[in-house]
């Protein structure tokens, strides 16, 4: 597929297919820039649990995907406090996880945006509404309490000081 070149101040930040840019971020700039919603991206921290890689958000704790536990094994990374990164279409609406309050809905097509106020932030969620029913979008409206989680194949982690991906 075609490549593109992710440039900032004159320095190129990241060379690939958008999906391998999408999906791997070099770091926070090009995490950010690339996607739209843009990612959500929380202080965290980054802990072992039984040896493996997990993503601590307020208690909240998700292990992350072999592939990631590979690649931060390979970097022989620390148990640490992170930039947290997931996006809007990889979260999704749970009976538990990470506790909040929708504040804004919109309805975008076949899903609805969701701004959530959840971890002193403004949360985006997309939610596909492929498969609800009318009654079930109505009730993502403002006021309403929701909790909601991602998969471990689906979360970024930085360094807080320099942004790059700890993957990297």
């Amino acid at each position: 597929g075609d490549r593109i070149v992710i440039m900032k101040d004159g320095f190129i930040q990241q060379i690939g297919t958008p999906q391998e840019v999408f999906n791997h971020p070099y770091n926070l700039f090009v995490a950010t820039f690339i996607g739209a919603p843009q990612m959500n991206l929380f202080d965290a921290k980054l802990v072992k649990v039984d040896g493996k890689y997990a993503v601590d958000l307020e208690g909240h704790v998700v292990v992350l995907s072999e592939e990631k536990q590979a690649a931060l094994a390979a970097n022989n990374v620390a148990e640490q406090d992170v930039v947290f990164g997931i996006r809007p279409e990889h979260i999704t609406l749970e009976d538990k996880g990470v506790e909040g309050s929708i504040e804004v809905h919109e309805l975008m097509g076949s899903s609805v945006h969701l701004h959530v106020n959840a971890v002193g932030k403004d949360v985006v969620i997309v939610v596909s509404t492929m498969n609800m029913t009318g009654a079930e979008v109505a009730a993502l409206k403002s006021g309403t309490k929701v909790c909601f989680s991602y998969g471990g194949n689906n979360c970024h982690v930085f360094n807080k000081e320099t942004g790059i991906n700890l993957e990297a």
